[in-house]
């Protein structure tokens, strides 16, 4: 079937709208979907120019890995691509049917095609890697980005008795408050008076939710575990974006002298099973209204124009065929 698409054809040019062919299901699991609207996320950037780890390095390719479709039925769906077929930013797309949920009715398709991704992250973590308990408290390192800010609504809704959000952005952090934060932090680049305001505000947390890593991780680790005043009550971090740099240096003695358990969230720490049963109970909580998000949409034709726009804090790109 021939598309029109957004098309990489080389990891050095942003995509371009060009025909596309699309290939036909394979499988009763299989279907095609008129795509609604896809989100312009971090993570399809990444992709469209191989340097995401899942990169397989072959072209040409179509960025999108979820969107939301409407269905041979009339059904509306939100699906997640899978690896093995283009991606969404396209005019149909191939699903999984098994990867797909149904919207419920007057749902705001756009916002739930912006919404899924940044909010998936810390969702699964939450629930899957480190599930909260009521009560415990929280802090998102990185809560001015996208994905940060709606981890700072996530914690929040699953229960947690204290979040904490630290960022650079002063106009986002301010924000936060109105989105559930209860303390923030700026990171600045006064390297001893962020590490101070860092303990004296999230030392005492359970789960840390990571979007920076690099140096701001490792100031931050030590920094909560030197202020901690029970070092044997456990401290769950959970890797997930690595804006900051893809590597740290930590000390031996930040594992020995505390309880402090590392881990990560994406793709192949948890299977693609338990993301799909999470999708439902996303979807229920970004269609109530219980997280917000801005989304700003855009047309498909115009892919190349708004791929090289630096993005607005607080607002995803959605693109409409």
């Amino acid at each position: 079937m021939n598309v029109n698409a957004a098309v990489v054809s080389s990891f050095d040019h942003p995509p371009r709208f060009a025909p596309f062919d699309l290939p036909a299901p394979s499988g009763q699991d299989q279907a095609v979907v008129e795509v609604l609207a896809a989100g312009l996320h971090p993570r399809v950037r990444s992709a469209a120019t191989g340097r995401h780890y899942t990169s397989d390095g072959r072209l040409p390719l179509v960025p999108g890995i979820d969107g939301v479709g409407r269905l041979a039925d009339g059904t509306a769906v939100y699906f997640v691509a899978d690896d093995d077929v283009p991606g969404s930013m396209s005019e149909r797309a191939v699903v999984d049917l098994r990867r797909t949920v149904p919207l419920p009715a007057g749902a705001d398709l756009v916002k739930v095609a912006a919404a899924m991704n940044p909010a998936m992250s810390s969702w699964v973590a939450l629930r899957r890697r480190v599930p909260l308990q009521p009560g415990q408290s929280v802090l998102v390192l990185g809560a001015t980005g996208n994905a940060g800010r709606m981890a700072v609504q996530v914690a929040q809704r699953l229960g947690a008795g204290r979040v904490v959000g630290a960022g650079r952005n002063p106009e986002v952090l301010a924000t936060l408050a109105a989105l559930g934060a209860d303390a923030t932090v700026a990171l600045t680049d006064d390297a001893d008076a962020t590490t101070a305001a860092l303990a004296q505000a999230a030392a005492e947390v359970d789960v840390v939710v990571d979007y920076l890593w690099g140096e701001p991780a490792a100031a931050t680790m030590m920094a909560l575990l030197r202020a901690r005043s029970d070092r044997s009550r456990a401290l769950d971090w959970i890797q997930i974006g690595s804006v900051a740099g893809p590597t740290i240096e930590l000390p031996s003695v930040a594992l020995r002298s505390a309880n402090l358990r590392l881990q990560g969230n994406g793709q192949g720490a948890v299977s693609a099973r338990a993301y799909v049963a999470e999708l439902p109970s996303l979807v229920d909580e970004i269609s109530s209204g219980g997280l917000a998000v801005t989304a700003r949409t855009e047309p498909l034709v115009d892919v190349e124009r708004v791929w090289t726009r630096p993005d607005e804090p607080g607002v995803r790109t959605v693109l409409v065929p």
